[in-house]
């Protein structure tokens, strides 16, 4: 080979190694809402700079819309992994395509309000997607609280303590529990020294896990979402960091 075909060569192959090391490892497409509580509005805009720099990080692609028609077999085929940041789809079409897409495999990642549901809530395939739960009360107003991990082998928590302070929200307790459901594993609670935990209505005493997956689906649901003050805590933010990369199948057990 003469030195201009080797040369041809080299650049070939530099060339290309540099395409494939630029290609985004997964795709992730982030739902979110601009006209609702205010408190649900701030953490989408925090969450959304905070996921963009995750992007960066770990070289995926991070898209965000507050169009929630984009909710169909067309544009979802196009992402490995779907947030809902504070809220959730609300006609049938919409429902139907997220159904369609968890039956096929994709992933979730849904953050408070975004698994709220109580019992004049017609979806019932998500109330079982999410383990069964439904809303039962909550603290107010938003509080700090000791929350316990309560599986550090798991790959969503592995890097977290034992336990840590999680940054102010509002928690949901719900009846009956997801843990309930034998395909639900809890992944964090709230400590039992917080309750009771309140000052206008409060969480007075029980089981309260807030977060947790449904091992039949790719889905894992953070109560956290309240506030300009979700992401300020590092523990925190590791175990919102490993879930989407987990969901995403960047992680294993």
């Amino acid at each position: 080979m003469n030195r201009r075909n080797l040369l041809t060569l080299v650049i070939t192959l530099w060339v290309t190694g540099l395409a494939y090391a630029q290609q985004p490892k997964f795709k992730v497409l982030a739902f979110y809402s601009e006209k609702v509580e205010m408190d649900h509005v701030l953490f989408a805009r925090d969450a959304l700079y905070f996921f963009k720099l995750l992007a960066s990080r770990h070289q995926f692609t991070f898209d965000a819309t507050t169009d929630w028609d984009h909710l169909n077999d067309r544009f979802l085929s196009n992402y490995q992994v779907i947030v809902w940041l504070n809220d959730s789809p609300v006609t049938d079409a919409q429902r139907a395509a997220f159904e369609k897409y968890i039956n096929a495999g994709g992933a979730w990642l849904g953050f408070h309000v975004a698994g709220y549901n109580d019992r004049s809530s017609k979806w019932t395939w998500f109330r079982d997607f999410l383990g069964g739960p439904v809303f039962h009360s909550n603290n107010w107003p938003p509080m700090a609280a000791k929350v316990v991990v309560e599986d550090q082998s798991h790959p969503v928590t592995k890097r977290l303590p034992a336990t840590y302070d999680a940054p102010v929200t509002e928690w949901y307790q719900w009846k009956p529990s997801p843990r309930m459901d034998k395909n639900v594993k809890v992944l964090v609670s709230l400590a039992p020294e917080n309750y009771p935990l309140g000052v206008k209505t409060f969480l007075e005493k029980g089981d309260t896990p807030v977060v947790w997956t449904n091992t039949r689906y790719k889905m894992l649901y953070l109560n956290m979402g309240h506030g300009n003050k979700v992401l300020s805590n590092p523990d925190q933010n590791t175990m919102i960091t490993d879930g989407l990369l987990w969901l995403a199948g960047q992680s294993k057990p």
